[in-house]
């Protein structure tokens, strides 16, 4: 033994032939990495080589004729794509020949045109490039500094509806936002943010933070927290979609329950973040992990809500980007017995072939939520509301 046996340059230990010891090449100079060990002279202005790299990029973008083609090039061949995949091969006792068509037809009517798409991915370059520019060019508007512009809600994760051609950017402030800053692009100013209204398109420019500075607002001064914070969230919820909710089927399910919500009083308090969460678990969540086909999953979405997912008490879905807080936490009692009831009648004139008439393609205007209504010479009536009854008049009743 050798013991205290120290390896050395004079007596290196014993390596097998052809070893080569590995080198490792330290890191280049970086200046920006050590400032306080050798601090930089001022430089002078650089307002010359910011502006000559904004006008090179600038000339570089693509013109606004050449993104609406290219738009409208991508948007012919995802629909053509998105009916492929609508249309699986026939397979006994899978879909629900009807209801997907009823389905499919809805969502071709709910569809904005090809011109409506244009009108707003013009009006959103514009908006983008306006602010790209503030920016690059921190002096051009006193106290803004943008972190990062990001796009959501319906025009990020493609259900947008025909006739809301309403797009939604959130603007992440490295400065506090005051009351004031939201004019100052010479918009609409709104509790959220501020809105940019074009002739066939609107804007809606939602402002938030970056967390470090949410302990330095004031109440007074600033924009209130929680609008923040809702604000931020819509990241959150516009990147979750992105990547679990990106199908078609996904997307046609979404935007007929969106149009059902405005024409049905029980769903008015419906969020819409929560019926792309239900559509989710009612297509994804299944035994072997197989998606369900498009008529199973609105039936099943239906059924969800009418056996209480959302109703107090229940161990209802949790929020996967707050995870405290289950979605039923977010409704009152009434709200909540009310979206239960509008689902169990529809649900019923589901079953008696009413799909039609649930999705609004029937031509009569007939509200189902609230009249009756009868279906193969089944008389559905509308349930009664459990909360909000005027119990002085049962009493008299009685």
């Amino acid at each position: 033994m050798n013991h205290g046996y120290i390896p050395s340059l004079m007596n290196p230990p014993f390596r097998p032939t052809g070893y080569h010891a590995a080198f490792k090449r330290p890191l280049p100079f970086d200046q920006y990495l050590c400032e306080h060990f050798f601090p930089r002279i001022p430089e002078g202005d650089d307002s010359i080589v910011t502006q000559a790299l904004l006008q090179r990029n600038q000339a570089l973008m693509p013109s606004v004729a050449e993104q609406a083609s290219i738009n409208q090039m991508v948007s012919k061949v995802k629909q053509i794509l998105d009916n492929v995949q609508n249309t699986p091969k026939k397979v006994p006792n899978v879909e629900i020949h009807e209801v997907r068509e009823a389905l499919l037809q809805r969502n071709q009517a709910l569809m904005p045109s090809v011109a409506e798409q244009a009108s707003i991915n013009q009006m959103v370059s514009k908006v983008k490039q306006i602010l790209d520019n503030v920016q690059n060019t921190p002096k051009k508007v006193p106290n803004v500094e943008i972190h990062e512009v990001r796009e959501v809600g319906s025009f990020k994760k493609g259900i947008m509806m025909t006739k809301s051609n309403i797009a939604d950017l959130v603007v992440i402030l490295k400065t506090l936002p005051t009351v004031e800053l939201k004019a100052i692009f010479g918009c609409v100013s709104r509790p959220y943010g501020c809105e940019l209204a074009g002739t066939q398109a609107v804007v809606r420019i939602y402002v938030t933070i970056i967390p470090p500075n949410v302990p330095l607002l004031e109440p007074d001064l600033h924009l209130p927290a929680h609008i923040l914070q809702q604000n931020m969230a819509m990241i959150r919820h516009s990147r979750w979609f992105e990547e679990n909710g990106n199908t078609s089927t996904m997307k046609v399910l979404v935007r007929c329950i969106k149009d059902m919500k405005k024409r049905h009083e029980g769903f008015e308090k419906f969020s819409v973040w929560h019926i792309e969460l239900i559509a989710h678990y009612a297509i994804h969540h299944t035994p072997n992990r197989q998606p369900l086909p498009l008529s199973h999953a609105f039936k099943r979405f239906l059924q969800l809500l009418s056996t209480g997912i959302l109703l107090p008490g229940s161990p209802s879905l949790s929020d996967p980007c707050d995870r405290a807080y289950p979605l039923n936490s977010f409704y009152d009692d009434a709200d909540m017995d009310a979206i239960c009831c509008d689902a169990q009648t529809l649900l019923r004139i589901l079953c008696h072939g009413g799909i039609n008439a649930i999705l609004g393609n029937d031509s009569k205007q007939v509200n189902l939520t609230a009249e009756i209504s009868i279906w193969d010479s089944i008389v559905t009536t509308p349930l009664e509301k459990a909360f909000g009854v005027d119990l002085e008049k049962m009493d008299e009743d009685f």
